[in-house]
């Protein structure tokens, strides 16, 4: 197809989308687009062009205006080619270059792991979701585009992309209430990550479709005779449960394909509320309702304007089917979400209603104390993407809770003084302990106390909101400084203790305010206070220690190298080459290479002259050589490495600290096969508080090499630090 040809019909199918659109505009953008993207290919071997085309096909399927729909044309063209922000502005104006500057990842910046990088490219996308909402919804539009083709990327990028699909964008889509593209994303991501269990679940469900179809047909008649004598417009049609709703429910709840109500349900869409709840009489006097299974989304909303009322009922033959009832306005919210409120008018932008999204608000605030990426990430998939509890205020405020949440978690959302004086709750008029589970409907009253001791370190393990957990931290920061950092103090020397360490050598007062200030703590003593309430992980202060000790312990030994050059002066050099290395002013001795510190080619090296064992030949700043006492030092001898003898291997040991995982040595071990470095011995152990230490012997030509495998090391999932054993 010709590139006038596929852009004509591009922009036809907008137009027929919304006739509103300024199509030259439009046109404009996309001959950018073409030009900027020339040359570029997808990895399917079609031209780049064809994703921003599909993103913004998909955006003008959710009904967006259009300059969303020109900042899907361009939202990878300041990552992707030379056209750079300022160029946007100039040629699309000030609020399209804001748009793709919201999707555009932070490319240029160097970060420690993958996680980091994700978190640090989620928060720039919620503080610019927070000037426009449209980021988020072409961010989505993208990452659909890119999953729908997402068979040509490799198989470790296939599990990365769907793995983070959905944990963090169908999450999204649904907050949105974008629940079609929600929906694609996870059935994708399903098929994708799990195929067995994917294509084995279509097969059940086909089983009975025929059956299914022929019940939900007999339902519909039923409700379209009882409808039709009441005079009541209305549209009726079956809906199935997409696949990845029905996998959630059978591996969370336990349940059989066949205990699943709503697998296929009737949606019934009529005028107006008034005729919502007439549809609901009918059906409830037509069919037994099961208790528990009416919900009542119209009176009180999902957070992303869902509104909907949901029964389940039992059918003459005994089997539960699921009627949802919602007018045609409520229907549109449920496909489109927060889409289907953007107001456009052609030629004229007017004011938008801020979208007011209490969760994104929230995110904002607590994502700025949280420095660190591992933490960011977990309190944004239990507090913002877990499952939700609704409880009410007295007055009758909806309060969104994650599921599992207690009151104090509740008294905390409500203000932090409240929280911090509870002493229990009322739900529902009677008295509760402040460790009762919430459910949806209750209504909760915290009964605070002036004289309450305020709260504990055993609240941490009450509440499920990281919001709470968070205050609660800050209380206890400040409340019971003295008495955590002596308790602080005295957790992290046990901690390194169990580790195998002495504490004396590794907590030294130069080592702990280095690492206060890697943690962006204030002092020592914050450090500490913060160790005693679980505000900051010992294994991670225990990891940052051991590393400064060990980089502080190379500095001292590399002192001694002037002590060490001024010996191999005074010696006569006479090559003797032995096992690759050549010894200075002797001939025919025996040369062994010690296992206390493992030389390698590259290393600088001394060599020790035993009694009656030849010469054994250490690192420089081996720790043997660096203490040994003055009247053994004469005993030092240079040696050197024969250049000669380049692909001699030698072994040399390494240790890796990391998070304790499934899967963590062979991540490990593929490293070095794909290094092509042999892995001579291991030994791993891990701890209580899930920390891995490995003990490797690598067999290596020389240090470069070493250097290579380490960097590579420290880029594996869950490995906090990587590092050369002196010992």
């Amino acid at each position: 197809m010709e590139n006038t040809e596929r852009m004509e019909i591009f922009l036809e199918e907008l137009l027929q989308k919304n006739s509103n659109y300024d199509i030259e505009r439009i046109e404009r953008a996309y001959r950018k687009a073409e030009e900027i993207h020339e040359g570029q290919m997808r990895k399917s071997g079609e031209d780049y062009l064809t994703h921003p085309m599909a993103v913004a096909q998909i955006l003008a399927d959710l009904g967006m205006d259009e300059n969303t729909i020109i900042a899907g044309l361009l939202h990878d063209a300041v990552e992707d080619t030379p056209y750079s922000q300022e160029d946007l502005k100039k040629d699309f104006g000030d609020e399209i270059a804001v748009l793709v500057d919201g999707v555009t990842k932070l490319g240029s910046l160097v970060y420690e792991s993958k996680e980091e990088r994700q978190a640090e490219n989620l928060r720039k996308m919620f503080l610019a979701m927070s000037k426009d909402i449209r980021v988020l919804i072409i961010k989505l539009a993208d990452r659909l585009h890119n999953l729908r083709t997402i068979n040509y990327m490799n198989e470790s990028q296939i599990k990365e992309k769907c793995k983070e699909t959905l944990e963090i964008y169908a999450p999204l889509a649904s907050r949105l209430g974008i629940y079609a593209m929600k929906f694609e994303l996870e059935d994708i991501a399903l098929k994708e990550l799990d195929p067995d269990v994917y294509y084995d679940l279509v097969k059940q469900v086909s089983m009975k479709k025929e059956l299914r179809i022929d019940h939900i047909n007999k339902v519909i008649d039923v409700i379209k005779e009882s409808l039709d004598n009441l005079n009541i417009a209305y549209e009726i049609k079956g809906r199935n449960k997409h696949f990845y709703s029905i996998y959630r429910k059978m591996k969370y709840q336990g349940k059989q394909l066949d205990e699943i109500f709503d697998l296929t349900a009737v949606r019934v869409i009529v005028e107006s509320v008034k005729d919502c709840y007439a549809v609901l009489g009918i059906v409830h006097t037509r069919w037994k309702p099961i208790p528990g299974r009416f919900k009542d989304y119209i009176a009180m909303p999902k957070p992303n304007r869902y509104q909907s009322l949901h029964t389940t009922v039992i059918d003459d033959n005994g089997d539960p089917f699921e009627i949802q009832i919602r007018t045609a306005e409520m229907h549109k919210i449920a496909e489109y979400g927060i889409a289907a409120h953007w107001k456009y008018k052609e030629g004229v932008e007017e004011d938008r209603e801020e979208v007011k999204l209490a969760w994104l608000r929230q995110t904002l605030e607590w994502q700025t104390d949280l420095n660190d990426s591992r933490e960011f990430m977990e309190t944004l998939k239990v507090d913002l993407f877990s499952n939700q509890v609704f409880v009410f205020t007295p007055k009758g405020d909806v309060i969104e809770l994650p599921a599992g949440s207690t009151p104090l978690d509740f008294a905390f959302k409500i203000h932090s003084a409240i929280g911090a004086k509870c002493v229990g709750a009322k739900v529902n008029g009677k008295m509760v302990p402040i460790d009762y589970t919430l459910r949806n409907g209750e209504i909760v009253d915290i009964v605070t106390s002036s004289n309450s001791k305020g709260p504990s370190i055993d609240w941490l393990k009450i509440v499920k909101s990281n919001a709470a957990r968070n205050k609660i931290r800050q209380y206890l920061k400040k409340e019971n400084k003295g008495e955590d950092i002596s308790k602080g103090k005295e957790m992290l020397e046990k901690y390194i203790r169990r580790k195998g360490y002495d504490p004396q050598l590794i907590i030294r007062t130069q080592w702990i305010n280095k690492v206060a200030k890697n943690l962006n703590i204030s002092s020592s003593d914050d450090l500490y206070s913060q160790i005693s309430y679980g505000g900051v992980m010992l294994s991670k202060v225990s990891t940052l220690l051991l590393g400064f000790y060990h980089e502080d312990k190379q500095l001292e030994l590399k002192g001694k190298e002037k002590e060490i050059k001024a010996i191999e002066e005074r010696k006569r050099v006479h090559e003797t080459p032995t096992n690759g290395i050549t010894v200075e002013g002797m001939d025919d001795l025996l040369v062994r290479f010690s296992k206390c510190c493992n030389p390698v080619p590259g290393d600088e090296i001394i060599g020790f002259i035993t009694k009656g064992r030849g010469i054994s030949v250490h690192r420089v700043d081996c720790f043997n050589i660096i203490s040994l006492p003055e009247s053994e030092k004469p005993r030092l001898i240079p040696v050197e490495w024969n250049q000669a003898k380049k692909n001699i291997a030698y072994n040399a040991d390494i240790q890796i600290l990391a998070e304790d995982r499934k899967g963590l040595f062979s991540d490990i071990s593929r490293v070095c096969e794909d290094m092509d470095v042999h892995i001579a011995g291991v030994n791993a152990k891990s701890s209580k508080e899930n920390i891995a230490t490995i003990t490797m012997t690598l067999s290596l030509t020389n240090t470069g090499q070493l250097e290579k495998v380490l960097r590579q090391l420290r880029s594996v999932q869950g490995v906090a630090d990587v590092y050369r054993s002196s010992l």
